[in-house]
């Protein structure tokens, strides 16, 4: 079926992956690297992210559970602090590949797992990146946001929802993410998944699956 809708993530795709700042924050501390994905990945359903993503959680409660956690493994990290480095830095490239998708007709969606706290859907940390992150998310036609609806990527609802809000069939969909276990579910349900590891190599295996021309060589 021909493609009519890209659904995107949002941190590690539009925006620099997160992990590149938890990386500078492990260093800073001392920290083994990847200790806050390791800790993230324990429980990985129902720990402190989990639930914050689910705004089961308020941001002091995130605080302490998440601290715990990394207690649990021999290392002392505030939850705050991984909070404080949270929201990347905008690709471009990406906005400007959203207004030539939107140009040529494309519907836009982005699935977002978040949390409440900063600003915006794009847990900004500033007024001014707030604004320019509310400027980018008015460009999707839907966006779903883990800490509003109260599920969260992988479950496979939230891709279902999505579909649902705008009115296509899975296999319409190119769906954008750079967490392999967020992929998976969306091309289980018969969407295009493309893994993120860089903003040009998503370009690239975006424009693949669009019309010529969409999108630049």
């Amino acid at each position: 079926m021909t493609i009519s809708t890209v659904i995107f993530d949002f941190g590690g795709v539009i925006t620099s992956s997160p992990f590149e700042a938890f990386n500078h924050l492990e260093e800073e501390r001392g920290l083994p690297r990847d200790f806050v994905r390791r800790v993230n990945s324990i429980n990985p359903d129902n720990n402190a992210w989990a639930q914050f993503e689910r705004a089961e959680i308020d941001a002091a409660t995130f605080d302490g559970l998440f601290r715990a956690e990394a207690q649990d493994l021999g290392h002392d990290l505030e939850g705050e602090a991984v909070l404080a480095v949270l929201a990347g830095a905008v690709r471009p490239a990406m906005v400007a590949a959203l207004d030539q998708l939107r140009d040529a007709g494309y519907r836009l969606g982005c699935i977002t797992n978040n949390v409440p706290s900063g600003k915006g859907a794009g847990m900004a940390r500033s007024d001014h990146a707030a604004a320019e992150i509310s400027a980018i998310m008015a460009r999707f036609d839907h966006v779903i946001e883990s800490s509003k609806v109260g599920v969260r990527k992988p479950d496979p609802r939230i891709y279902q929802m999505m579909c649902d809000a705008l009115g296509v069939v899975a296999n319409e969909c190119v769906y954008l993410d750079d967490l392999g276990v967020n992929c998976k579910p969306a091309a289980m349900l018969g969407m295009q998944a493309i893994k993120v590891t860089s903003g040009e190599q998503a370009l690239r295996d975006l424009s693949a699956h669009v019309s010529d021309g969409v999108l630049p060589a």
